[in-house]
């Protein structure tokens, strides 16, 4: 294993060239795939229907394809998953990833083709180890398997040439034959659909692998290492796996985690990795250990637009091209990609920390916000002022979700906080000061309406007892990687939820 730890490693580092080069040449690389995703797609019904034999610029597509959303795309996709090709995209799709729905439908089903599989997805897999080798040139993580835990992987058949399950299903159906020889546990426990009884079988399939690295959401993989540590009586996961020496982690602010992932690993040379990854695409990497800056990968089969806040809520929003952006602003993103996708708004919001590269943060979701009264709080204000709120009363927080209170008679509105925290405040009320004081700090619109209680009054915030969140989402039956808690929401109807089970 040694061999081939050394030539894997060697073999990763090679694509660090072709990293380097989109580092240098952001824009022209963007601009290359545009004209190739234009060129691909230019005799699809969708590429008929706006004469994209005609685009010449990125100009003449913005003014002549409005921006999508999944309903305004959904009649294209049904016809699709019917077994129609060349709609959107020239190539036959047979695999759709099936992720969370919009307002009006349950589920979406986002099309993946054989390009967006190998040239975003799968590629994205690949840089993140060679940035992780390149970072860490004695690593030794070949030397083991990687454990990942996905969501539910059930594939199901839509006609007899197309399928469809969660993104973690569609990429491990595709994955080369060699790559099931890195990874652990065997793809029957992977594959099962019963969330508890996998995580039990997933925890004693692993205890006696040599498992190097682990891949998945935080929530999850917590709830995985606690149940190994329990059936083994091991104080953390370095006494059960002593090679233990990168954690992947994704779809969530990891921040809120990272105390409890101290403890479960206490090793002060662990290596966390965050990507950005979803269904419609591989979108970044943390390229820097010593930020949790995401590097923006340019050369994937992406073209990258972003929408301005003040733009996202408008029937026919304006885009700016990458060129244009600026550090410190909420934008959100719209991709055109090479499963046919295009001008689609994904739902997040990203802001620029940096402009050479080009580096990002999630902030948040376009619909996961409170601003009932102005004061336009995103998932990224919530999670620096409880990170700090955290930090100086000796918290831990598993999850939590706000909404705002609004007005009601002579009452004031307030946002309304349900915390599970897995290790509470030393002082819960100077932990809600805090909290209050960091978001008037990140927040000067919060700030605004927090004055003298004018239009704001202190928040409110409930103590979820143990497993609230999870019985939550049993009940949904939205166990799994690819279900998250939502964080934050401009109506009450989550919040209520978890109250009355509560009590």
């Amino acid at each position: 294993m040694t061999f081939v730890n050394s030539f894997i490693n060697w073999f990763m580092k090679k694509r660090m060239h072709q990293i380097e080069l989109f580092i240098k040449y952001p824009i022209e690389v963007q601009d290359e795939w545009f004209a190739t995703l234009i060129n691909d797609a230019k005799d699809t019904e969708w590429g008929k229907k706006y004469d994209y034999r005609s685009i010449e610029n990125v100009q003449q597509f913005k003014q002549r394809v409005p921006v999508q959303n999944y309903d305004s795309l959904k009649p294209y996709i049904d016809k699709m998953l019917e077994g129609q090709q060349n709609v959107l995209w020239p190539s036959d799709i047979k695999w759709f990833a099936k992720s969370s729905g919009t307002t009006h439908h349950r589920s979406k089903f986002i099309p993946v083709s054989a390009e967006s599989l190998e040239e975003c997805h799968f590629k994205g897999g690949k840089d993140m180890l060679a940035i992780y080798c390149n970072n860490r040139p004695d690593a030794q993580m070949f030397t083991g398997k990687g454990l990942v835990l996905g969501g539910s992987h059930q594939v199901n058949q839509l006609t007899s040439n197309s399928y469809y399950g969660d993104l973690s299903a569609v990429l491990i159906k595709n994955l080369p034959a060699w790559a099931e020889f890195m990874r652990t546990p065997d793809m029957a426990i992977a594959l099962m659909n019963n969330y508890e009884e996998k995580i039990e079988k997933m925890a004693r399939a692993t205890i006696d692998v040599n498992v190097t690295n682990i891949s998945g959401v935080p929530t999850w993989t917590i709830v995985l290492a606690k149940r190994i540590l329990e059936i083994t009586g091991k104080n953390n996961l370095m006494d059960v796996w002593p090679n233990l020496e990168l954690y992947v982690h994704g779809a969530v602010n990891f921040e809120p985690y990272r105390e409890q992932f101290k403890n479960l690993i206490p090793n002060p040379d662990m290596y966390y990795l965050e990507t950005y990854n979803a269904s419609e695409g591989f979108f970044g990497i943390q390229d820097q250990s010593n930020s949790p800056d995401l590097l923006l990968m340019l050369d994937y089969g992406i073209y990258y637009e972003f929408i301005t806040m003040d733009q996202v809520d408008k029937e026919f929003p304006e885009t700016i091209s990458l060129s244009e952006v600026e550090l410190d602003k909420n934008y959100a993103i719209v991709i055109s990609t090479n499963a046919g996708l295009w001008r689609y708004m994904i739902g997040d919001t990203v802001k620029f920390t940096s402009l050479s590269p080009y580096r990002i943060r999630i902030t948040g979701r376009t619909k996961h916000f409170i601003n009932a009264f102005g004061e336009e709080v995103i998932i990224d204000n919530a999670e620096k002022a409880l990170t700090k709120a955290c930090n100086e009363t000796g918290a831990l927080i598993k999850d939590y979700t706000a909404c705002p209170v609004y007005f009601k008679g002579k009452d004031i509105g307030c946002h309304e906080w349900i915390i599970e925290f897995e290790k509470m405040p030393a002082e819960f009320e100077r932990f809600v000061d805090i909290l209050d004081n960091t978001l008037r700090e990140v927040n000067s619109d919060y700030d605004a309406k927090r004055f003298k209680d004018m239009a704001l009054k202190r928040p409110i915030i409930h103590i979820a007892p143990a497993n609230t969140f999870y019985n939550w989402l049993k009940n949904k039956d939205k166990l799994g990687g690819q279900h998250k808690v939502p964080r934050l929401a401009n109506e009450r109807k989550y919040v209520d939820e978890i109250l009355e089970m509560m009590g």
